[in-house]
């Protein structure tokens, strides 16, 4: 397949690189003016050159310089392309419909009150009948005009003060929260992002049942217990695994409870991005000297509990931050928040959100730790800690290890069955 039909101009958008390379000028021009990022009197005349990106774990990536027919410095040559789709790549394809939500944000972000900073869209749009889509937008330039370098997820052991930089995140999102809370964001972000309570509330299926999360918990365990040195001590502590099943299992009986807490108090749901990771950002320095963000790769972004979207932007942080700076970042969301104005929540029931977020996503998500680590790099279990150079040679084995490790270390640290009663309550 080479072109598909994008639902919101009506062209025939192009699938793949070698589409938009025969697609050429005259499409990124008509489609620039579709979008209403090209004025009628200009038009792209040219493709300077096409280079392939290789990140991500999605579809097809190009940067692309064009050339346009009369120079304007209000618009960008140097283009970042995005597909949803990987037409050779079985397991990259799968995720075609993250593209969908990302194209709609992009759309959002041309809304005046828009509070965080995005790469400029030039043109969005998608097929939702095929998952075919395409995004490009502007090109940032990492570690150039004071923007810092690009930051990769799980080495924040490389930074002076990696808590700046996950304050930076958090501030993000809870502007986004704030301006979709007080309706500064209206009619565009209902129209684009309808809040569908039933959707909400089935968010992160658990496909374990109680026999299949006994087993999955006793795989962990083994693992653990095997590799001790690939984790946060308090993880790898017996009192902890000695009572992992109990509370696994507590917990996993009361999943419909959960979910009905996590949506009950609209003051805790906002549109969010999903995944704030650092390496899905840019940083800058304001005139004061104050750290700020840029948000990337918003796939997924949606109506959610603030708690899960707090939880996204810190699962690959190191354990060590997690451990000293959570407190301080649910404390600086809430602030935030009311500052912007945005809900006023407590950082306390913020805290329980937050750790009821983390039961969800960890048990639908993170209980295959294990499988995942021996089917693509066995000798894992070799290692001699988290920063060993073999684990770094994967990157997926890296961040799923890194954030399953936290996601069980804030379970021995905070107690997710104390946050459950205190909810039930």
């Amino acid at each position: 397949m080479d072109f598909a039909l994008g639902e919101a101009t009506g062209l025939d958008i192009p699938a793949h690189p070698d589409a938009l390379f025969e697609a050429g000028p005259d499409f990124l021009t008509q489609a620039f003016r579709a979008f209403g990022s090209l004025p009628v009197d200009n038009a792209v005349v040219r493709v300077s050159s096409i280079e392939p990106c290789h990140d991500g774990n999605s579809g097809q990536k190009l940067f692309l310089t064009v050339a346009y027919e009369h120079a304007d410095p209000a618009l960008d040559t140097e283009l970042f392309v995005k597909f949803s789709r990987d037409l050779v790549d079985v397991f990259r394809d799968r995720r075609r419909y993250e593209l969908e939500a990302e194209v709609r944000l992009a759309a959002l972000s041309r809304h005046p009150a828009f509070p965080v900073a995005v790469a400029r869209p030039y043109f969005a749009d998608f097929d939702h009948e095929t998952g075919t889509g395409i995004l490009i937008t502007q090109r940032v330039r990492f570690g150039t005009d004071g923007i810092e370098p690009l930051r990769e997820k799980c080495m924040d052991h490389e930074l002076a003060n990696p808590l700046e930089h996950y304050q930076a995140t958090v501030t993000a999102l809870a502007k986004l929260a704030a301006a979709h809370h007080d309706g500064r964001l209206l009619p565009e972000v209902d129209q684009l992002f309808p809040w569908d309570a039933n959707a909400a509330l089935a968010d992160l299926p658990i496909s374990w049942d109680e026999a299949g999360m006994q087993e999955a918990v006793g795989r962990i365990t083994k693992f653990v217990t095997g590799s001790p040195q690939l984790f946060p001590r308090a993880v790898a502590a017996p009192a902890f695994l000695d009572g992992l099943e109990a509370e696994a299992l507590f917990l996993l009986r009361h999943q419909a409870d959960i979910r009905r807490f996590l949506y009950a108090d609209r003051r805790f749901v906002a549109l969010a991005h999903w995944n704030t990771n650092i390496d899905n950002a840019w940083f800058w320095r304001d005139d004061g000297g104050v750290l700020q963000a840029g948000l990337l790769d918003w796939g997924m972004v949606r109506p959610m509990n603030v708690g899960l979207s707090i939880w996204g932007g810190v699962s690959a942080a190191a354990p060590d931050m997690l451990e000293e700076g959570l407190e301080d970042l649910l404390s600086h969301y809430a602030v935030v928040l009311a500052a912007e104005g945005g809900a006023v929540i407590d950082p306390e029931a913020l805290g329980v959100h937050f750790d009821l977020s983390l039961v969800l996503v960890g048990f639908a998500m993170m209980m295959d730790l294990p499988a995942l680590v021996h089917a693509r790099l066995p000798e894992t279990v070799n290692a001699t800690s988290p920063r060993d150079p073999l684990i770094r040679s994967d990157p997926v084995v890296r961040g799923f290890l890194c954030v399953a490790a936290n996601f069980l270390n804030l379970w021995a640290r905070r107690d997710f069955s104390a946050s459950l009663r205190q909810a039930l309550k």
